[in-house]
C-alpha cells in the first residue's frame, strides 16, 4: 500500500474507489485529512502524484496523467465505481483527460477549476490567503519542505483550459468552486456545467481556492460523499436525502 492510500473502516464493505490528482505546487501530503475522511466513508483512496503538465506537449502530459491512473488502476484492482477527483491544475488536467473520451471513470469532480488569467502573489502569506483560511491546512502547506510556492502565480496553458471547459464528455461532473476564489472564473464555470449532459455546479459560501481544504472542508466532503452515494443509481443521480420543507 502506498504511503498515501487511505482505506476504509475495517471489516466494512468498500463503497468505491477515489484518485484524487493535486493541484500547483502541492504534494500527496496536502489531501491527508481530505483523503482519511472520503475513506472513513468506506471508499478507497489514493492520491496521485501532481501532473507535469508541459505546455509545448499538453497531449503527452496527459498520456503521462493516463499512464498514472491506469497504473493506480492496476496496483488497486478497484472497486466501483471508479471516481477522479482533481484540484486547480489537476481538475484542469482531469476535466481535458476525460474530454478526450478514450476512457472514462464513472464520474469526476472538479474542484477549483481555475480561470485564464495569471496571479502575483507578493508573499507566502498572499498566496496562503488565496489558497485557504483553514488553520489547520495553512499549517500542512507551510510546513510542507516539497511544496511548490508561487507555484499558483503562473497560468495555466490556455489549450487545457480550453479542453476542461469545453468538455462535453456524457461522465457524471461535480464541479466545487468557492464564492472567494480569486482564481475561479465563475462565468467559464457556469457555461461548462451549462454545456456538460451532467453536471453540478456547487458554490461554496466563503470558499477559497482550495476548496476541498478551506474552513468548509467538513460540508464539501459532505457534498461529495452524496454525490459519490448518489453514482449508485447513475440513470438519475438523485440525492439520496432531500428536504421536502425547510425554514432555511
Amino acid at each position: 500500500m502506498s504511503d498515501h492510500d487511505y482505506v476504509g473502516p475495517e471489516g466494512l464493505r468498500t463503497r468505491g474507489t477515489v484518485l484524487i490528482v493535486p493541484g500547483r505546487g502541492e504534494t500527496a501530503r496536502s489531501y491527508t485529512r481530505f483523503g482519511s475522511r472520503i475513506a472513513a466513508d468506506s471508499y478507497r483512496v489514493r492520491v496521485l502524484d501532481t501532473p507535469v503538465l508541459d505546455v509545448d506537449d499538453l497531449e503527452g502530459s496527459l498520456d503521462r496523467l493516463a499512464d498514472q491512473v491506469a497504473a493506480a488502476v492496476a496496483d488497486l484492482d478497484p472497486v466501483a465505481p471508479l471516481v477522479l477527483i482533481g484540484s486547480d491544475s489537476g481538475a484542469a488536467a482531469v476535466g481535458a483527460l476525460v474530454a478526450r473520451a478514450e476512457w472514462s471513470p464513472a464520474a469526476v469532480v472538479l474542484a477549483g477549476l481555475p480561470g485564464y488569467a495569471s496571479h502575483d502573489a507578493q508573499a507566502w502569506d498572499d498566496e496562503l490567503d488565496a489558497r485557504t483560511h483553514c488553520t489547520v491546512q495553512r499549517n500542512v502547506l507551510s510546513e510542507d519542505a516539497a511544496l511548490q510556492r508561487g507555484a499558483l502565480d503562473e497560468a495555466l496553458p490556455a489549450a487545457l483550459l480550453d479542453a476542461a471547459y469545453g468538455s462535453i464528455a456524457d461522465v457524471p461532473h461535480l464541479l466545487l468552486v468557492g464564492d472567494a476564489d480569486e482564481y475561479a472564473d465563475r462565468d467559464a464555470l457556469t457555461r461548462a456545467a451549462k454545456g456538460l449532459p451532467r453536471a453540478r455546479l456547487v458554490i461554496v459560501r466563503g470558499g477559497h481556492h482550495d476548496v476541498l481544504n478551506d474552513l468548509q472542508h467538513r460540508s464539501v466532503a459532505a457534498e461529495i460523499i452524496t454525490f459519490l452515494e448518489s453514482l449508485r443509481d447513475v440513470s438519475s443521480l438523485v440525492p439520496i436525502v432531500s428536504a421536502e420543507s425547510s425554514a432555511w
